[in-house]
């Protein structure tokens, strides 16, 4: 039986080239092919490595099926083929797992070349909790359907991870700050790259820190959090009393913690404690 080709799922840099690593360098220098996603942007990071002559295959989410089969072909005939993205990690939100599972069910070994992700680098960084989290790719465009996404993470009560385009970044932060303002989320934007910034904070604040700056894409990052009617207001004031805080620390703190207006969380404030402060 002829030797079948290798896939290679190859991360690449998504902002700072830097971040290309050895074993992608070599890889990319090994094999008969590359598919990628945007010839232009492969083409320019393989200038970038000094790396000449490749061919290069255009494969894209419209046409995924096709060239699937193309380079299954390809694979057959005992070629080793590298998937690229434009930036970051194949599969991940980008095409690829048509190519994968394809490959997979004909008997092709698949071979991952780790490297740069949005996701994992936005999330390391963040401060939130990383011991279990979720991640929901570009979020749903239709209000309704946002709003029922936010509310699933809500019922997980895990780290989420988003990513969003710049177009939409103000429109989803204002359907957010409308039904979950108390949601403590995290924006990484242009992430690698020279004018990187991590932003945080509840949907309002968010609002105001990116006027200006809608470019590049952004990775959403969601605190685990309750829906507001699962909220006890008074148990959080009892427990912040407990810790020291004067009835008026606590209901700052609670302000900021729950995202409820101050003049509800004084009202069960003074029902547990009357006027002491």
């Amino acid at each position: 039986m002829d030797r079948l080709g290798n896939l290679f799922v190859v991360a690449t840099p998504i902002g700072n080239l830097k971040d290309i690593t050895l074993r992608a360098i070599e890889t990319l220098k090994e094999v008969n092919y590359i598919a990628c996603e945007d010839t232009r942007r492969t083409r320019k990071l393989l200038s970038h490595l000094g790396i000449k002559g490749k061919k290069l295959i255009s494969y894209f989410e419209q046409k995924e099926r096709v060239e699937a089969k193309k380079i299954l072909k390809l694979l057959k005939d005992g070629n080793d083929v590298a998937l690229v993205s434009d930036a970051g990690t194949p599969c991940i939100s980008d095409p690829g797992y048509v190519l994968v599972k394809l490959a997979r069910e004909n008997g092709v070994k698949v071979i991952p070349v780790p490297g740069p992700s949005a996701v994992i680098a936005a999330l390391s960084a963040s401060g939130f909790p990383t011991d279990k989290f979720i991640f929901m790719g570009f979020l749903p465009r239709k209000r309704g359907k946002l709003l029922e996404t936010i509310g699933k993470i809500a019922d997980l009560n895990v780290t989420a991870v988003a990513y969003e385009s710049p177009h939409r970044i103000r429109t989803t932060l204002e359907t957010i700050e409308s039904e979950f303002p108390e949601i403590e989320i995290g924006i990484y934007r242009e992430i690698t790259k020279v004018n990187e910034e991590f932003l945080k904070g509840n949907a309002t604040e968010l609002l105001k820190n990116i006027k200006g700056k809608e470019k590049g894409e952004f990775v959403l990052i969601f605190a685990p959090f309750k829906r507001r009617e699962e909220i006890d207001i008074k148990d959080i004031i009892i427990e912040l009393k407990n810790k020291g805080y004067s009835l008026k620390e606590a209901v700052r703190e609670a302000c900021k913690l729950t995202g409820f207006r101050k003049n509800t969380v004084y009202r069960e404030a003074l029902e547990i404690f009357g006027t002491e402060g």
